[in-house]
């Protein structure tokens, strides 16, 4: 994961017809509604979409996975709104954060995969307790477990040994966990952009006696692939931050 900086401004569908919704969602709510139907052409907008994937530079908030690749890519609600979970074996509470189905801060883009296999409707808290039940909830005396990358850097938590991600913390865990991102085949794409970066790292790490001109070439070369490989639009920038800490030694 990568830390996202987001607009304050939001895109247009969703400050007009957005509005709109939520006020309806929250008026029905107040007459004792539970259950709610939500519009996807809303928050799932083109518009809301391309905004997304222009902050986020085409890769899942998750995983780090280029989307347009593979896939459409999903807007993801960070607090689920149709219904939640603290773990994979609760039974899905039929109240989830409606208020906030096409509120900006609460939306992300993510791969399918990470999206629709590992974090459906999960969103664990420290103290399930102090969960958020209606819009007249207070939101800030929630401590969830999710990393969110807007408001918080999310190597903090998570960091990499080689190709495996590794929790500095409990909210790392969980992450790691519940967006699996230990996936096989997560590790596999990984690993194909590390190994050859690695390669050139023990060219020019490990061959002292290389010509001196050939040397200043792979170290040039070197230089400019790890500059690339931190970029915010590289995937999997964070792990290649943790290989340049580490020195490769994973």
């Amino acid at each position: 994961m990568i830390s996202i900086n987001k607009p304050t401004e939001m895109p247009e569908k969703l400050r007009t017809a957005g509005k709109d919704a939520t006020k309806d969602l929250c008026e029905k709510f107040d007459k004792g509604e539970t259950k709610f139907e939500f519009d996807s052409k809303i928050y799932g907008h083109p518009e809301v979409k391309e905004a997304l994937k222009t902050i986020q530079h085409d890769k899942c908030f998750l995983c780090e996975s280029r989307i347009s690749h593979i896939s459409y890519g999903d807007v993801e609600h960070f607090r689920p709104k149709a219904g939640v979970c603290q773990n994979l074996k609760d039974k899905m509470s039929e109240t989830g954060y409606y208020w906030l189905a096409y509120e900006w801060s609460n939306l992300f883009l993510a791969c399918q995969i990470c999206n629709q296999r590992f974090k459906k409707n999960l969103f664990p808290l420290e103290d399930r307790n102090k969960r958020s039940k209606s819009h007249s909830d207070d939101l800030s005396q929630e401590k969830h477990l999710f990393i969110k990358p807007d408001e918080e850097n999310p190597e903090k938590h998570i960091s990499f040994h080689g190709v495996f991600p590794y929790a500095e913390d409990r909210k790392g865990e969980i992450t790691i966990q519940h967006a699996g991102l230990k996936r096989k085949e997560l590790r596999e794409s990984r690993s194909e952009l590390y190994s050859k970066l690695k390669s050139l790292f023990n060219v020019v790490s490990m061959h002292p006696d290389y010509p001196p001109d050939k040397k200043q070439r792979a170290i040039e070369k070197l230089q400019e692939e790890l500059k690339k490989c931190v970029s915010q639009q590289h995937q999997y920038s964070s792990m290649f931050k943790s290989a340049i800490r580490d020195k490769f030694r994973y």
